[in-house]
């Protein structure tokens, strides 16, 4: 009986891969190009800037958020280590009892 449910699954997973995509996306008009812009009218500073780069160099603005998220994280990592450690908890020294 076990087999006869995988079995199942299986057929019904091999029958949604070979069904083609125009069904089951549904018909419509075809559609252009999305453009995604940043609306930069009533921006300044960093906030103007990282506008701009979104608007016109989206790799060199992926590669600086990251950045910018990793070294927030790092900060806020250290600072949390430092007040951790000012309130008296001792992380370094854990032993793990199984």
């Amino acid at each position: 009986m076990r087999v006869l449910g995988s079995l199942r699954v299986v057929a019904w997973g091999l029958a949604m891969t070979l069904m083609p995509m125009s069904v089951l996306a549904g018909g419509g008009e075809k559609q252009g190009k999305l453009v995604h812009v940043a609306d930069t009218r009533n921006l300044t500073g960093f906030n103007l800037y990282f506008a701009n780069l979104y608007n016109t160099n989206r790799v060199l603005f992926t590669l600086e958020v990251m950045l910018i998220t990793v070294g927030m994280g790092i900060a806020l990592g250290i600072l949390m280590d430092k007040i951790v450690a000012m309130i008296g908890l001792d992380l370094t020294k854990r032993s793990v009892k199984e």
